[in-house]
């Protein structure tokens, strides 16, 4: 993998409309699967074409590179978990909102297991691919939802926590089920986990997440 990443750009002969989302869809499905078993230098396009089952020529009408399809892979999740803590709002109920998106988050890890292992093995690896992500852009997006939490404590809403500290323990919470779900079901003598497993984990963490924080869980 490369320090910095290409830009992404469209190839001329790419089919347009519903045919060419379809298709993409069933690439980028297809890719996450390959990704998340064998990470970037194990994967091949061969393989993401033969699990689309589309020739492999096809896929370079979507995605010049294996690099570039990997990359739009990681915006797509990274996308999916930001969009639920884009509209924070100093003017929401401390526990509502917080309950909101660790619910959001653990629905994320139920649904998209593949796509939060993924991220996990690229942050593993050094973040090389997501290096130009996690720049000046994204950190002031981050302090935004950090001084969120700080305007609710100043203004006596929740006890006095560390919010970087907070936002990220809510982060590995989550996404723990999903990077590390083997673990767990070895640990509960269970081949997967259920949506109930699921809902009873979520309860859990809004629990013990807003008790420490000082607040009431919502019923």
């Amino acid at each position: 993998m490369n320090a910095k990443i290409p830009p992404y750009t469209e190839s001329p002969e790419r089919p347009s409309g519903r045919i060419r989302q379809q298709n993409e869809d069933v690439i980028l499905a297809a890719a996450a699967e390959e990704f998340a078993r064998y990470g970037f230098k194990g994967t091949s396009m061969n393989a993401i074409a033969q699990r689309a089952g589309l020739p492999k020529a096809n896929l370079h009408y979507y995605f010049n590179s294996k690099l570039g399809l990997y990359v739009e892979v990681m915006r797509n999740i990274l996308e999916l978990w930001d969009s639920a803590f884009d509209n924070l709002s100093v003017d929401d109920d401390p526990a509502q909102a917080l309950a909101a998106y660790i619910r959001t988050k653990m629905e994320f890890s139920r649904r998209h297991p593949k796509a939060s292992k993924i991220f996990a093995m690229e942050v593993i690896s050094g973040c090389e691919c997501l290096s130009e992500h996690f720049s000046q852009d994204y950190r002031v997006w981050f302090r935004g939802r950090a001084a969120v939490f700080e305007a609710w404590i100043a203004a006596g809403k929740m006890d006095p926590v560390d919010p970087t500290h907070l936002i990220f323990l809510i982060w590995s919470s989550t996404q723990h089920y999903a990077d590390f779900s083997e673990q767990i079901t070895q640990m509960v003598g269970q081949k997967r986990l259920t949506r109930e497993d699921f809902a009873r984990a979520t309860d859990s963490l809004i629990q013990i997440v807003l008790k420490g924080c000082g607040l009431t869980p919502p019923r």
